[in-house]
C-alpha cells in the first residue's frame, strides 16, 4: 500500500505561486508514475501533470503548460507541483497519483489540497 499526503495549498493572490508537495510511505514510488488532477467546485475532476517514473518523461495540460512544473525527489519519496503565475480558473482541490510502472490506472491516491486564488 501506498499512502499520499499532499500539502503546500492555500490562498494565493492571481499572478502568485505556490508548490504543492505529495509525500509517500508505505513504500517506494520510484516506480511510479505519478500525476496531479484538480477539482474545481461543481467541475469534473481534471488532468494536470505528471511525472514519469525515471523523471525524465513529464506532461501537462494545455491550461498549465510554461506555468507549472512537475518534479519527484525519489530519496525523499516526494513529488512536486511547482505553480506560478496562477489565475482564477486554478482555484481547485488538487491530488496527487500514482500509477505503478506498466500500469494503467492510478492505484492509490491523496486527500488532496485546496488552491484559492480569488478572482
Amino acid at each position: 500500500q501506498v499512502q499520499l499526503v499532499e500539502s503546500g495549498g492555500g490562498l494565493v493572490q492571481a499572478g502568485g505561486s505556490l508548490r504543492l508537495s505529495c509525500a509517500a510511505s508505505g513504500r517506494t514510488v520510484s516506480s511510479y508514475t505519478m500525476g496531479w488532477f484538480r477539482q474545481a467546485s461543481g467541475k469534473e475532476r481534471e488532468f494536470v501533470a505528471a511525472i514519469s517514473w525515471s523523471g525524465v518523461g513529464t506532461s501537462y495540460a494545455d491550461s498549465v503548460k510554461g506555468r507549472f512544473t512537475n518534479s519527484r525527489d525519489d530519496a525523499k519519496n516526494t513529488v512536486y507541483l511547482q505553480m506560478n503565475s496562477l489565475t482564477p480558473e486554478d482555484a481547485a482541490v488538487y491530488y496527487c497519483a500514482a500509477r505503478p510502472k506498466g500500469g494503467e490506472t492510478h492505484d492509490y491516491w491523496g486527500q488532496g489540497t485546496q488552491v484559492t486564488v480569488p478572482s
